[in-house]
């Protein structure tokens, strides 16, 4: 591409948590800056890059498919993985048919150096810095937290990412007042473990505190939060209206015995605590989970114990995944596996509780008005999300994008998909 007088296309994929997204979000922005043109990761690209997730099986099978697509789509171009899946198994991804450059964590922030040097791309003599960077992404992602320091039996997650670190608080508030600059209405705090969050005595709550009164974020979204991170301090912050009100609250499992061999570190009764001490000074809140189903050795009774406890809680979304073993974890080499067969009626069962639930949540919400930050459109139907994280979906001629409007919530559209809203 030396001497090209075109512009480099470069397509940032994605699979995998917020944290993946932020950290994508960010490698966008210093393409963009130093001219590169972004493109989707369906488009024709120079450079295509997909940052990697391998939390389960299934992730790792996701990569592997988008990085064998991204070779037919673009035969000419660079295919490079980066990210967990790339820290966990980078020769298994190197032997990938058109895979031309694999990245650990560690690596990737100097991607665009690495490509440069290469001379896999060549940076524009012109540019055209920022561009497409509002386009990419309607809710800026701002990582606050990387690592964990954690024992969980099954998670991949500390051998991939490390121990934990917590960015500077200086920096996370200048990158918030930066992306308020460019235009977002909300900002996503996102890591690891952000309710472990800690900068030279600075907590969790000192960060939202300090990004509350230095900064004209008109929404501040929290991406996860374990039960024990929970506390009255923490909770009465969210009587300032620009924080969403969504709790993403990983269970796991409903039952003390699982979570004993899961080693999460709480028990029922403390998680019960924890989302009554969130409704108690919320109202109309979303409290989002995670359940995994079929760890090793759990019975039937078990699961019974999940599923019971996931219906008196009444999530407003729960994510089921059936468990997947991860070499080099505890929970890899424990006895008593739970068969396929059963996995799969297990998922079947909490899958259907979970769309039972949701549609339970938003219910709540019909014939009110609430304000939508509005998305995308599809055919002159635009999608957009609540602060409680209900999907809303609009006709209108006009350009929403990015903007902050009240809706009234009409009706429950088809496919449990989300509500239906009309403006004033």
């Amino acid at each position: 591409m030396a001497g090209s007088l075109k512009i480099p296309r470069v397509a940032l994929d994605t699979v995998g948590c917020k944290l993946n997204q932020a950290e994508t979000q960010l490698l966008a922005r210093q393409f963009a800056q130093a001219g590169y043109r972004l493109v989707s990761a369906d488009d024709e690209a120079d450079v295509y890059i997909l940052n990697t997730c391998t939390v389960t099986h299934v992730a790792d099978r996701k990569c592997r498919q988008r990085l064998r697509l991204a070779h037919r789509r673009n035969p000419g171009g660079v295919v490079v993985a980066i990210g967990c899946y790339a820290e966990r198994a980078r020769h298994e991804l190197a032997q990938i048919e058109g895979v031309d450059l694999v990245l650990g964590n560690s690596e990737k922030s100097n991607l665009m150096g690495r490509l440069e040097k290469s001379g896999r791309l060549s940076r524009p003599s012109y540019s055209q810095a920022g561009s497409a960077i509002a386009d990419f992404r309607t809710r800026a992602l701002v990582k606050v937290h990387d690592g964990c320091n954690s024992s969980c039996s099954y998670c991949i997650v500390p051998l991939v990412r490390g121990g934990e670190k917590s960015i500077p608080i200086d920096r996370v508030i200048g990158e918030v007042r930066q992306r308020v600059a460019d235009g977002y209405k909300e900002v996503v705090l996102t890591g690891v473990k952000i309710g472990l969050y800690r900068y030279q005595g600075i907590g969790l709550q000192g960060l939202l505190e300090r990004i509350l009164a230095e900064t004209d974020v008109e929404r501040l979204r929290l991406s996860s939060l374990q039960p024990g991170e929970i506390s009255p301090e923490l909770i009465e912050l969210w009587h300032d209206k620009r924080l969403c009100r969504h709790f993403h609250l990983s269970l796991q499992s409903g039952s003390d015995g699982v979570l004993r061999r899961m080693k999460r570190g709480y028990t029922v009764g403390g998680y019960q605590r924890a989302v009554a001490l969130i409704r108690d000074v919320v109202p109309g809140v979303a409290i989002t989970t995670d359940i995994i189903v079929g760890f090793p050795g759990e019975t039937e009774a078990e699961f019974e114990e999940s599923y019971k406890l996931c219906r008196q809680i009444g999530f407003s979304r729960i994510h089921v995944f059936p468990y997947s073993p991860r070499q080099g974890t505890q929970a890899a080499l424990m006895p008593d596996g739970v068969g396929d067969g059963v996995k799969r009626e297990r998922s079947r069962r909490m899958l259907a509780l979970a769309e039972e639930s949701a549609h339970n949540f938003r219910q709540r919400f019909l014939g009110k008005t609430m304000t939508v930050l509005w998305e995308k459109q599809s055919g002159g139907v635009w999608a957009g999300l609540t602060d409680n994280y209900i999907r809303v979906y609009t006709k209108s001629s006009e350009d929403l994008a990015n903007r902050l409007l009240p809706v009234k919530l009409t009706e429950a559209l088809p496919a449990n998909i989300g509500l239906k809203g009309v403006f004033h």
